[in-house]
């Protein structure tokens, strides 16, 4: 650890290890956007069709949701820098070795298995425990920055990666990724500890004077992640939650993360303009999701997530009945952009009011869960529908329907506090 900085920054070390969490999470988003420029590629140098390229896809996401509630008791467990490191080498090992398949089943897994693995370990819930444990003021605006990550991963990774991919030689993207993976190694595990007791702070905005909570005892792994789906199953509000996020899930990267792509190629967009397209909605997620996490610490969340849902829900409805010009598409990519992945700081913070800074980030985990659910759903049925109908058409219009459905029902969650937990072992 760098002692003398610690030192120097006291509670604004906090600030650190969000900037290389920051980092951990945009480089693994750019491993999670590495499908969605492999569609064409890998069907024309295999012939594999796009149910299999969709499914392969569609299996990443599902693990990379359901690795979550495991992952942030890990961190709980065994410690959060140790399960970082091993995400990370999990994700440069499966890129990597990537570059030499040759069979559809190398393909499910190590783009569907290991790689859903590894990035969901470094996903929402990384962000859910940093900001809960290294924060007690402003923690909306930093599950906000670290949650903008994704969005920037998506800016920087999809155009370099889908100008690799489109190259001729499609294993120049995978080997990119997992180059960045690695170069993050020594920095996650140098500024990076499990918690801020280990180096002798408090969480950024605690007051020295007040005794620190006292020391919850560690517990079993899978009795930590099924212990807190337990407690938080029985409640109506992690229900709502988790509907909900299902709903983000199936409208952002399941569909449109995957699917963009291919489906402006239906109509003559070229792969690396179609990346222009999302990196340009990386841009204004980046601004709207950091500016979410603002308005989170200030305003009803629930509000917020009725006008994050509505709006993308009509803003997916209309896309396929736009020309696609150079036009339409840029006013899509600003408006659904600032809506990209918005709706997780209120989400956060309705989860920790509900159940605590404790089980916050495993129920969040849980509801994350939900969110690559629907993320998986909608990756295969866009993959389904294209291939059955000819177009896109009906996967974004039944994608939208559900967005405004969403708005609707996360009016009904009830804000509620939960006791003051014991701190983290």
């Amino acid at each position: 650890m760098p002692a003398n900085l610690i030192h120097r920054l006291g509670q604004r070390y906090a600030f650190v290890v969000v900037g290389v969490i920051f980092l951990c999470l945009l480089f693994s988003a750019g491993l999670r956007a590495t499908p969605s420029v492999l569609l064409d590629p890998l069907e024309q140098a295999f012939g594999w069709n796009r149910n299999i390229t969709s499914l392969a896809a569609a299996i990443g996401i599902f693990f990379y949701g359901m690795v979550g509630p495991f992952a942030a008791a890990a961190m709980d467990h065994f410690g959060l820098r140790r399960v970082l490191l091993g995400a990370l080498l999990v994700m440069a090992g499966s890129s990597a070795a990537s570059a030499y398949m040759s069979q559809t089943w190398h393909l499910i897994v190590l783009w569907g298995f290991f790689s859903g693995v590894g990035s969901g370990a470094v996903a929402a819930v990384l962000g859910a425990t940093i900001a809960n444990r290294w924060f007690t003021k402003h923690r909306g605006l930093a599950m906000g920055i670290l949650t903008a990550s994704t969005a920037t991963g998506n800016l920087i990774f999809l155009p370099l990666l889908a100008a690799l991919a489109s190259s001729g030689d499609w294993r120049w993207a995978v080997w990119a990724v997992a180059f960045a993976m690695l170069l993050m190694l020594p920095l996650a595990w140098y500024f990076v500890p499990n918690q801020p007791a280990d180096v002798g702070l408090l969480p950024y905005g605690s007051n020295p004077d007040l005794p620190p909570a006292p020391t919850a005892p560690k517990i079993g792994l899978l009795a930590s992640a099924f212990g807190a789906l337990g407690r938080a199953a029985r409640t109506q509000t992690f229900w709502v939650l988790f509907a909900t996020f299902w709903v983000c899930g199936f409208t952002t990267n399941g569909l449109v993360g995957t699917h963009l792509i291919a489906m402006c190629g239906d109509h003559g967009i070229l792969p690396v303009q179609a990346a222009g397209l999302l990196a340009l909605m990386g841009i204004f997620d980046l601004v709207g999701t950091t500016a979410s996490g603002w308005l989170t610490d200030r305003y009803d969340p629930r509000k917020l997530l009725c006008m994050y849902y509505g709006l993308r829900g009509i803003s997916l409805i209309m896309l396929p009945y736009s020309d696609f010009s150079l036009y339409s598409l840029s006013i899509f990519a600003i408006f659904y952009g600032l809506d990209w992945i918005a709706t997780v700081p209120p989400t956060l913070r309705l989860a920790t009011d509900a159940f605590g800074d404790r089980d916050a980030p495993v129920v969040f985990g849980w509801i994350v869960a939900g969110h690559q659910i629907g993320a998986a759903t909608a990756a295969w049925m866009g993959g389904y529908m294209r291939d059955s109908t000819g177009s896109y058409l009906t996967a974004f219009v039944l994608s939208g329907a559900t967005g405004l459905i969403a708005a609707v029902i996360a009016l009904l969650i009830k804000r509620q506090q939960a006791p003051a937990p014991l701190a983290a072992a």
